[in-house]
């Protein structure tokens, strides 16, 4: 016979037992929900990274870096930097373009564009309005500041390559190749038109605007990249990729009266232009070497000031 003492060890034993047994089927249940939760949450964080993911892969970022110090000659000396960004966003036949200056105490915008395919008509939108009035008043710059906003639709005519443009201010364009030249015309306010080529090795461009022509030649002489323009400017480059020696002839400036105009853009000289300067012909000489850090610097002679700038850049 069992005595009290071990009736009560056996009761209690089996409380415990089944205390335990309450406490494990708790904890087994608690684990349980917490793995179904766990599964749950990195279900929804991989759903969140491919849309993420998808998200990222329709943006393109690119920009560019530089530091420049100039010896300015004879008058004292200067650093000035200079940062960019340009963020590409596309999605199907459309594609939003925006750049930003960076090296000020603000982020500001420089150029907002968007552009849509619809079939043969391409739309695009110049949707951010920047200052066209120089800052200089010395180099035959702009006086007033216009609108520089804009839309503009081209239609591909099932001619030829012939492009057919219209923007919002009524200027039409006429645009496309034909037997290897390609010619751009715009009528509206000032009649422009563009003819380019390359023959026998030599990329030629002619331009007429509102009766004056400008042209420029640009061919390749024994491994020197040469170009002439018709104001008497002339650009030799050696080297190779990464390692170039750019030697530059600028002809003389001669002085230009400044032309009046309104802040409406009406009248004979629309905007107005400032005076241009008279200046001597000089030359610069300029250097660029790649660097293995990614970085390429450069350094620029001027007879112009007898000065020499270094620039160290970069672009991503």
């Amino acid at each position: 016979m069992l005595t009290l003492a071990s009736k009560v060890t056996i009761i209690i034993t089996l409380l415990f037992v089944r205390v335990t047994k309450g406490v494990g089927d708790y904890l087994d249940n608690k684990i349980f929900n917490m793995e179904n939760k766990m599964k749950k949450l990195i279900a929804l964080f991989a759903v969140s990274t491919m849309a993420s993911t998808a998200a990222v892969a329709g943006v393109a970022l690119s920009g560019s870096a530089s530091v420049t110090y100039d010896d300015n000659g004879t008058t004292k000396s200067s650093t000035s930097y200079d940062a960019d960004l340009t963020i590409v966003g596309t999605t199907g036949a459309t594609t939003v373009t925006a750049s930003f200056d960076m090296d000020g105490t603000a982020m500001n915008t420089t150029a907002v564009d968007m552009s849509t395919d619809i079939g043969p008509v391409t739309i695009a939108a110049d949707m951010h309005d920047e200052s066209t009035a120089a800052t200089t008043f010395h180099n035959g710059g702009q006086e007033y500041d216009s609108v520089d906003t804009s839309v503009s639709i081209n239609v591909d005519v099932p001619v030829g390559d012939l492009t057919v443009g219209l923007d919002n201010s009524g200027d039409v364009t006429l645009g496309g190749t034909f037997s290897g030249v390609t010619i751009d015309h715009t009528v509206g306010d000032t009649t422009k038109t563009t003819a380019s080529a390359s023959i026998a090795g030599m990329d030629m461009s002619v331009t007429n605007k509102a009766g004056a022509t400008t042209w420029d030649l640009a061919t390749t002489v024994s491994g020197v990249d040469l170009t002439l323009t018709s104001g008497s400017k002339v650009t030799a480059a050696f080297g190779l990729a990464g390692n170039t020696m750019t030697v530059t002839s600028n002809p003389a400036v001669a002085y230009a009266s400044a032309k009046v105009g309104r802040a409406d853009g009406e009248g004979v000289n629309g905007y107005g232009k400032y005076y241009v300067k008279s200046q001597e012909s000089y030359s610069t000489v300029a250097i660029a070497r790649d660097l293995t850090s990614g970085a390429t610097l450069t350094a620029t002679y001027s007879s112009f000031d007898d000065s020499l700038t270094l620039k160290a850049a970069v672009t991503f």
